[in-house]
């Protein structure tokens, strides 16, 4: 009998040293302790990725703001077509007044055979030659 007693006195004792260690394992303090050294080893790692993300998206603003701005150039060209045509009427006109003034004697505007992206001038900008000239007025 007094083994049998023993050995349930060293199964208590097995049993209760069992659960202290499973507590002490699973305390409060050594899941921090556990989850610091999670930090310790990945943090490097994270920091690093974050200042990775950091550069390429300065590089990406970069790129987006000089599209935007090629956008805008591209834009504001084909609004200007409008005053293209407008200056070369100008011309026209101002090179008709000189011939009637007299200033381009012999001289005669002759339309542009190269291709050209702008309109041709109205009919009526048309130069004279001096010899038309007097006829038409």
């Amino acid at each position: 009998m007094e083994e049998q007693e023993m050995q349930l006195k060293v199964k208590r004792v097995t049993d209760k040293f069992t659960e202290s260690m499973y507590v002490l394992a699973n305390e409060p303090s050594v899941a921090l302790y556990r989850l610091q050294e999670h930090v310790r080893r990945s943090l490097p790692e994270l920091v690093q990725h974050k200042t990775d993300m950091q550069s390429w998206e300065e590089q990406s603003q970069g790129a987006i703001y000089t599209v935007e701005y090629a956008c805008s150039a591209v834009k504001s060209m084909t609004n200007s077509s409008f005053y293209f045509k407008s200056i070369e009427g100008l011309l026209h006109q101002a090179i008709g007044t000189r011939d009637r003034i007299g200033g381009g004697q012999g001289r005669r505007y002759v339309p542009r055979t190269s291709p050209c992206h702008c309109t041709p001038a109205p009919s009526h900008l048309h130069l004279l030659s001096p010899g038309e000239q007097a006829r038409s007025v």
